[in-house]
């Protein structure tokens, strides 16, 4: 099969997906690119193009040659016996349709199939399947609500039911953030819950082709300037992310534990990245993420090399899953 990294997309975390196929290009060289433009179209792209693009977390990467529709490359990839390493995140990359598009077609693909994309991205659904397996999530709070469970808590947080890379993220301090709030929620989806104290952290899943399933070592993440939003995880150079955490055995071990059990509880395949925050009452789970960064900078990478583990085998393990569950399908 011909490995293909894809990578772009039409929501806002493509620019995150070009520093991840940068970092899965000098791994898997001898890979094609393409690019999945705003526009729907994909696009061929050769090394220099993407690897001269130096700034990817702040400027559009902009394809130079012609494009197909995006459902006329799937075909294409599909003749030609491509694999495709999927260097996406969010939107329609992330929430099980292009995941539909690829297994009706038979083009096998790294990362979860589409059922377990679109229940892991929507993080209320998330929340109840990751509770289902014993893990512990913060309570939701509905939009009707809000000034109530202000009063309550005193501190609560918004974001995006649907969205990642902390996009649209709303700390609510005091009466006028009730106002962004609403402001933000007319405009798509929220999840609104309590504001919970604690140290953030992230615990990487890996499925190897032996059929194991693993947690990898846990993250501690300490922002540059007190909230991991976008500008702390891509471009602050204040923000620590410590792997293996400053963790107690018996924190690290419940971050392992419940991060396993909120893969199985969606049927995650492959790889996944739990995020939590860990309170004075332990581990409080947030979300799951399918197809978590791959940047050179990015956590998931992190945890392989805790755990001992090279980034290009890691690809190629993932490469060999995912022919592996094609044929499974057909």
């Amino acid at each position: 099969m011909r490995i293909t990294i894809l990578f772009g997309g039409t929501n806002k975390e493509r620019l995150v997906s070009v520093a991840s196929a940068q970092a899965l290009h000098r791994a898997l060289p001898e890979a094609d690119l393409w690019f999945w433009d705003v526009a729907d179209t994909v696009h061929g792209v050769v090394s220099q193009k993407l690897l001269g693009h130096t700034r990817p977390f702040e400027d559009e990467f902009k394809p130079d040659s012609p494009g197909l529709p995006l459902v006329a490359a799937l075909d294409k990839a599909s003749v030609e016996d491509r694999v495709l390493v999927l260097g996406l995140h969010g939107g329609r990359a992330e929430n099980g349709e292009l995941q539909a598009m690829c297994e009706l077609r038979g083009v096998p693909f790294t990362g979860s199939g589409s059922a377990s994309s679109n229940l892991a991205f929507d993080k209320m659904a998330a929340k109840r399947f990751a509770a289902y397996a014993g893990v512990t999530a913060p309570a939701g709070i509905a939009l009707e609500d809000l000034d109530a469970a202000f009063a309550e808590y005193g501190r609560l947080v918004a974001k995006p039911a649907r969205d990642g890379s902390s996009y649209g993220l709303i700390f609510v301090n005091a009466k006028q953030d009730l106002v962004a709030v609403r402001n933000a929620a007319r405009a798509e989806e929220y999840v609104i819950e309590p504001f919970v104290a604690g140290v953030e952290a992230t615990c990487g899943v890996l499925e190897r082709p032996d059929g194991s399933v693993l947690a990898l070592p846990p993250i501690e993440i300490v922002p540059g300037e007190g909230t991991f939003d976008y500008t702390a995880k891509y471009l602050l150079k204040s923000t620590q992310e410590i792997c293996p955490g400053r963790f107690a055995p018996e924190i690290s071990a419940a971050l392992m534990d419940q991060s396993l059990r909120a893969h199985r509880a969606l049927s995650c395949s492959g790889y996944s990245r739990s995020d939590f925050i860990v309170s004075a009452k332990g581990p409080i789970y947030l979300e799951t993420n399918t197809l978590p960064g791959l940047t050179a900078a990015s956590l998931y990478p992190k945890a392989l090399n805790a755990q001992g583990i090279e980034f290009v085998d890691f690809l190629r393990e993932q490469v060999t899953l995912a022919e592996r569950r094609s044929r499974a399908r057909f």
